[in-house]
C-alpha cells in the first residue's frame, strides 16, 4: 500500500502573529513552524501501517524552499521520502491541484490530510483533492482501518460518531482521534540523522491559476476591562448584560 500524507508548514500557536502591507500579508519575522497537528495524526497514523503492513508513506507540502525543515522532521518521524511541490500556497483549490497531480504521478492508494490547517482553517483541500482525483472521500476521521483494498473509518458527526466502509483509493480528512496526542512521535537523534539521507525531491507546479485573493487580514479585538458583580445584585447584572455587553 502507497500512503501520501499531506503536511501544511503552519505556524506554532505560541507564535505572535502579525500582519504586514496593510494588512494583506502575514508576516512571518520571528514565527516558528512546525507540522500541522491535524497532519500530524496523520502521519503518526500512517506510521503505524507502515510498521503493521508495509506499507510505504511518502509525505508532501505545497510551498518554497522554507519548509524543507518541517518536511524533514516528518522524515525523522518516519516517512520514507518528500516532495515538496515548488510554489506557494495561495489557496485552497491551488493547492488541491497541486496535489492532484502528485497523487496522479505516484499512485497513491491512501491519501491522509488534516481535515484543516490551523493557519487559515479553511477545511477546503482534502475534499476537492478527492473530487480532482476521483477518489472515495471521509472527512473529521478518528479511526482508520485498512484490510486488503477496503477501508474502514470512523468519523466525528455532531453529537456521536460515524463508522464508514470505502474502497481505495480514498483520501481522509483527519484529525485527533485518529490517533491520540500520546500516540504522537518526537523524533530522536538516530531518525534525524536518516532524515538527512532521505529524499526530499522538488518538483515543479502545474499551471492552476490565482482563484481566490485576501483582501484583508485584522486580529480580535482585544479583551476589555473586567467588571466584578456581587452576585446578589442582580439588577446591575441585568443592566449591564442589556445595556453595555448587549447579549440579553
Amino acid at each position: 500500500m502507497k500512503i501520501l500524507v499531506c503536511i501544511s508548514h503552519v505556524p506554532d500557536t505560541t507564535s505572535k502573529i502579525n500582519f504586514s502591507e496593510g494588512d494583506t500579508k502575514f508576516d512571518t519575522n520571528g514565527v516558528q513552524f512546525v507540522i500541522n497537528p491535524n497532519d500530524e495524526f496523520g502521519l503518526t497514523r500512517a506510521m503505524w501501517f507502515k510498521e503493521k503492513q508495509g506499507a510505504t508513506v511518502d509525505v508532501v507540502n505545497v510551498g518554497g524552499p522554507e519548509t524543507e525543515p518541517t518536511l524533514r522532521k516528518a522524515l525523522a518521524i518516519g516517512a520514507d521520502s518528500a516532495i515538496r511541490v515548488n510554489t506557494p500556497a495561495t489557496d485552497g483549490i491551488q493547492v488541491a491541484k497541486q496535489l492532484a497531480k502528485v497523487v496522479q504521478d505516484g499512485g497513491y492508494d491512501l491519501v491522509i490530510a488534516g481535515r484543516e490547517s490551523i493557519d487559515y482553517n479553511g477545511g477546503m483541500v482534502p475534499g476537492m483533492l478527492a473530487g480532482l482525483i476521483g477518489a472515495n472521500f471521509i472527512n473529521t476521521c478518528i479511526g482508520l482501518e485498512i484490510e486488503g483494498n477496503e477501508a474502514t473509518a470512523v468519523r466525528e458527526i455532531d453529537g456521536g460518531k460515524e463508522t464508514l466502509k470505502a474502497s481505495l483509493p480514498l483520501v481522509v480528512g483527519g484529525q485527533k482521534g485518529i490517533v491520540e496526542e500520546s500516540d504522537l512521535r518526537i523524533p530522536n537523534m538516530r531518525g534525524i540523522m536518516q532524515a538527512r539521507k532521505k529524499p526530499l525531491n522538488v518538483v515543479e507546479p502545474v499551471e492552476t491559476g490565482t482563484h481566490t485573493e485576501a483582501v484583508k487580514f485584522e486580529k480580535p479585538q482585544p479583551k476589555g476591562d473586567i467588571k466584578m458583580i456581587d452576585p446578589e445584585n442582580l439588577d446591575e447584572l441585568v443592566n449591564l448584560l442589556h445595556n453595555e455587553a448587549k447579549v440579553i
